[in-house]
């Protein structure tokens, strides 16, 4: 028995999914593990996988709430009482708050653990389980001190390795499929900040292209009342990804691990705009960097002022060319096998 846990958002529930599968097919019996009101819960009753949900609190870069911290404990109380009943031989974490208490419990215990850290920058619950887990996974290289460093190993961010032709994705999403797609992607919650400032920055665009806009389900009703009536803008609360990369010339988006690595994979150039360091630490402003120094994304840096001159290079078809071939050097194609592979040496 392996479990998987990890989950909140979709960056870190989707590699999670994406490895549990990839153990599957090598035969192994499986577990998935998810928090009470993360996305997981609404998504694993459609996957076919076993699975249970405990609590789990959000961790603080500042200051635990009381409500959160109870849900920590409760949590870890959950993940003693699984661990008792299923024996598992490995457990591995993709992160996010929801990954935390079941590793966390399972290191205490001598279980080992594998980690995989998505971003270029290790999130809070990871940094608090790498010293004691057997393996660190990482999706792209990350500076370690020495005594982690020694236990990590690159395997790529695991995704839906699934390709689909580009009018046949236009059609299924009912757009047009003569025109060019810009895809504007705020993240499996949505972003009220691109909801907010990239319609108006987009209208001169409609001439020529149309917009598949991703607003999250908490903002689709009003920006699909307000857009109902504008020709070639599209709103949409949730997306089939896949789908939505296919038909897609070029992106607008964040800078998550997971939205990185799936424009990587479908080669679709970005123009990326990273949270705000004080929402995430910083993790994307580093996911950001890594693929904007390597030529594979553009990075909105200096506001939205500037945001005219920033989209400009996308617009070029020979630019965009160019960038699709860097992105298919940091295709993470094969990632969720790897990461499965590492999983299963250490439950050996």
């Amino acid at each position: 028995m392996i479990l998987v846990t990890g989950g909140g958002s979709g960056g870190h529930f989707y590699p999670g999914l994406a490895a549990a599968e990839a153990l599957l097919r090598t035969g192994a019996v499986v577990m998935y593990v998810g928090a009470e009101g993360g996305l997981e819960a609404r998504l694993l009753p459609q996957s076919g996988l076993p699975y249970k949900l405990i609590p789990a609190g959000k961790l603080s870069r500042e200051a635990l709430r009381p409500g959160e911290g109870l849900k920590v404990i409760k949590g870890l109380w959950q993940a003693r009482k699984i661990l008792n009943e299923l024996k598992p031989k490995a457990v591995l974490s993709t992160g996010g708050f929801a990954g935390f208490p079941l590793a966390f419990t399972a290191e205490l215990r001598g279980i080992p653990v594998v980690v995989h850290e998505q971003n270029a920058r290790p999130g809070l619950a990871v940094r608090w389980l790498m010293p004691r887990a057997r393996r660190i996974a990482l999706a792209v290289p990350v500076d370690l001190p020495k005594h982690l460093a020694s236990k990590a190993c690159v395997v790529g961010m695991p995704v839906r390795e699934e390709h689909r032709e580009k009018q046949a994705a236009k059609i299924a999403l009912g757009l047009d499929k003569n025109k060019p797609v810009i895809l504007v992607l705020g993240g499996s919650q949505g972003s009220v900040e691109l909801n907010t400032n990239l319609p108006a920055k987009l209208a001169p665009l409609l001439k020529d292209y149309q917009v598949l806009h991703q607003t999250g389900a908490h903002w689709e009703q009003g920006m699909r009342a307000k857009y109902t009536h504008t020709p070639g803008y599209q709103v949409t609360g949730y997306l089939d990804t896949t789908l939505a990369w296919g038909a897609a010339e070029f992106a607008i988006t964040r800078a998550g691990a997971a939205t990185l690595a799936e424009a990587a994979f479908h080669q679709v150039p970005l123009l990326v705009i990273p949270l705000p360091k004080s929402l995430d630490g910083g993790a994307q402003h580093a996911n950001a960097k890594f693929y904007a120094g390597r030529g594979a994304v553009l990075m909105l840096e200096h506001g939205y002022d500037s945001f005219d001159e920033a989209i400009r290079p996308l617009l070029d078809p020979a630019r965009r060319a160019e960038m699709k071939k860097q992105l298919a050097l940091l295709s993470p194609e094969k990632a969720a096998g790897r990461l499965a592979k590492l999983v299963l040496e250490v439950a050996a």
